[in-house]
C-alpha cells in the first residue's frame, strides 16, 4: 500500500498532467489562423516530441515521475501521463487528418467540431479529474485513507464534466466558426456542444481499458460530426430544458438503482436527442420501458437468483441496455425531425419499437417465473427456464400487457389522436408482441449459435418490431 505522502505526491501530479492538457486545449484557439495542413504537422511534432523524448525537462516535470529510492508505488519506466498525452495528440491528429482528406470529397469535417471536442477532452476532463483528486486528498480523524465508494468521486466530476465541457466546446465551436465566418449558427453550435459533451461523460462513465484520451475526443468528436451533418438545430433554452429533463430522470433511475452511471448519461443522451427530435412525450414512453424493466427485474428476483437466471448486478442497467433496447427509438426519433412528411408511419414504428422492448423485458422477467413447463419456440419441445428462445404461457401474456400498456400510454399522452385509440392499440400492441417473438426466435438460433450475444438480438428484434409495425399501419392505413 502506497504511504499518504505518496498518495498525495501522486494527486500532485495529476493536477500539474491536467494543466498540461489545458494549455494543449488553448491550442483550439489558434485554429481560425492556421491552415489544416500546419495543424496536422505541428500535432505530429507533438507525438513525436512525446514518443522519443519523454523525459526533456518540461515533460517529465508535468509528465514523468520516477519513484522515489526506497518507494513503495511500483512505477513503469514510462508513466502513463506520457502515454495519455500521446494518445490526446494522437486522438487530435485522427481527427485533422479525416477533416483534410474530407476535403476532396462532399463531406466536411469543419474546424469547429474539432476544436469542440478538444475542448471537452481537455477542460472537460480536466475540471472532472480535478473534482476527482481533490476529493481524495481528505483524511478521517485518525489519519486514514477515506474510502469513498466509486459514485461518490465519479457522479460528481461526471457531472462537472458535462457543464464545463458543454461551456469550453460552445466558446471553441463560437470562436472557429466566427472567425472563419461559416455562417453556422450559434443554436447549431450549443446543440453540438451539449451532444458531445455527453458522449463525452458517457465514454469516461465506462470502464475500459481504451484511454479517455482516445474515446472522449473521438467519441465526442464523430457524434457531434453526425449531428452537424443533419444541420438541425433548437434554441438553446429548448435544449437546455430537455438536458435538465433528461439528466434528472436518469438520476432518480440511478439513485433508485435501476442505471448504473453509463447508463445515466446514455438515457440523457437519448432524452436530449428524442425530445429535440420528437417530442417529450415521445421519451416518456421511453421512459416507460426503462421504469417497467427496471421494476419487473426484481420480481422474485431471489426465485431467479436461486435459478441462475436472474439479471447481472441486481438488474441495475447499463449503457449496454440501454442503446441495444433503444438505438431503433433514436434513429427513428431523428427521422421523424428531418422527414416530417413520413411522421404517422414513423410514429407508429418508433411505437412498435418501444412496445418490443417493453414486452420482451416483461415476457423475459415475469415468464421465468411461471410453473408451467417452458417450451422452445424453434422446435415446441420442451426446456428449461432461461434458456434462449424459450417462451412460456405467462411471458407470452406478459409480452402483450407490455406492448399494449405503450399502445395506451401513446393515446393517453396525444403522441396520436384518440380518434385512432383502438388503431393504435392493436398495431403496438402486434408489433410489439410479434417483435417479442421475434427476439425469442433470434435467441433460439443466432444467439443459441455464438452469432449474436443478448445485446445484438434486442437490437435487431427492436427493429424488427419497429418494421412490424410500420406495415401494419400501411396495411390499416
Amino acid at each position: 500500500m502506497p504511504t499518504i505522502i505518496e498518495r498525495l505526491e501522486k494527486i500532485e501530479y495529476e493536477y500539474r498532467r491536467q494543466i498540461l492538457h489545458a494549455a494543449f486545449g488553448l491550442l483550439i484557439f489558434t485554429f481560425p489562423f492556421l491552415d489544416i495542413l500546419t495543424l496536422l504537422l505541428l500535432d505530429f511534432l507533438i507525438i513525436i516530441i512525446l514518443v522519443y523524448f519523454p523525459e526533456y525537462p518540461v515533460i517529465e516535470k508535468f509528465l514523468y515521475r520516477k519513484p522515489e529510492p526506497g518507494s513503495r508505488e511500483r512505477l513503469t519506466d514510462m508513466n502513463d501521463g506520457v502515454k495519455s498525452a500521446r494518445n490526446l495528440a494522437l486522438s487530435v491528429f485522427i481527427m485533422l487528418l479525416i477533416s483534410q482528406v474530407l476535403e476532396f470529397t462532399p463531406l466536411d469535417f469543419p474546424l469547429y467540431v474539432i476544436g469542440g471536442a478538444i475542448a471537452i477532452a481537455t477542460f472537460g476532463s480536466g475540471a472532472a479529474s480535478f473534482i476527482r483528486h481533490r476529493k481524495k486528498r481528505h483524511f478521517n480523524g485518525s489519519g486514514m485513507w477515506r474510502k469513498a465508494r466509486h459514485e461518490q468521486h465519479i457522479l460528481p466530476s461526471s457531472i462537472v464534466m458535462l457543464g464545463i465541457g458543454i461551456i469550453a466546446a460552445y466558446v471553441a465551436g463560437a470562436w472557429i466558426a466566427g472567425w472563419e465566418n461559416l455562417g453556422i449558427s450559434r443554436n447549431l453550435i450549443f446543440f453540438l456542444a451539449v451532444i458531445g459533451s455527453i458522449t463525452g461523460a458517457l465514454f469516461e462513465s465506462i470502464p475500459s481499458k481504451v484511454d479517455d484520451n482516445i474515446s472522449v475526443p473521438l467519441g465526442a468528436g464523430m457524434t457531434m460530426w453526425l449531428f452537424h451533418s443533419f444541420g438541425y438545430s433548437v434554441p438553446p433554452s429548448e435544449m437546455f430544458m430537455a438536458l435538465m429533463f433528461s439528466l434528472v430522470l436518469g438520476y432518480l433511475a440511478y439513485r433508485a438503482k435501476i442505471a448504473d452511471l453509463s447508463a445515466l448519461f446514455s438515457a440523457s443522451l437519448l432524452g436530449v436527442l428524442i425530445i429535440v427530435f420528437s417530442d417529450v412525450s415521445w421519451f416518456i414512453l421511453l421512459l416507460t420501458f426503462f421504469i417497467l424493466g427496471g421494476g419487473f427485474t426484481r420480481y422474485k428476483y431471489k426465485y431467479k437468483e436461486s435459478i441462475g437466471i436472474a439479471q447481472s448486478k441486481d438488474g441495475v442497467r447499463s449503457y449496454e441496455n440501454v442503446f441495444s433496447n433503444s438505438m431503433a427509438a433514436l434513429v427513428l426519433a431523428v427521422l421523424y425531425g428531418i422527414y416530417p412528411q413520413y411522421s404517422e408511419f414513423i410514429i407508429f414504428a418508433y411505437l412498435g419499437t418501444v412496445a418490443t422492448a417493453t414486452g420482451d423485458t416483461l415476457a423475459s422477467e415475469i415468464g421465468t417465473t411461471a410453473r408451467s413447463q417452458p417450451i422452445m419456440i424453434t422446435t415446441l419441445k420442451p426446456t428449461y427456464a432461461g434458456v434462449d428462445g424459450a417462451v412460456t404461457v405467462l411471458g407470452e401474456a406478459a409480452a402483450i400487457l407490455g406492448s399494449m400498456i405503450i399502445g395506451i400510454l401513446a393515446v393517453v399522452f396525444g403522441v396520436l389522436p384518440a380518434d385512432s385509440a383502438f388503431i393504435v392499440i392493436f398495431i403496438t400492441t402486434a408489433g410489439g408482441f410479434l417483435g417479442t417473438n421475434a427476439d425469442s426466435i433470434l435467441g433460439a438460433t443466432l444467439q443459441h449459435r455464438g452469432m449474436l450475444s443478448n445485446s445484438g438480438v434486442n437490437f435487431v428484434a427492436t427493429f424488427a418490431g419497429a418494421l412490424i409495425s410500420g406495415i401494419l399501419y400501411l396495411i390499416v392505413a
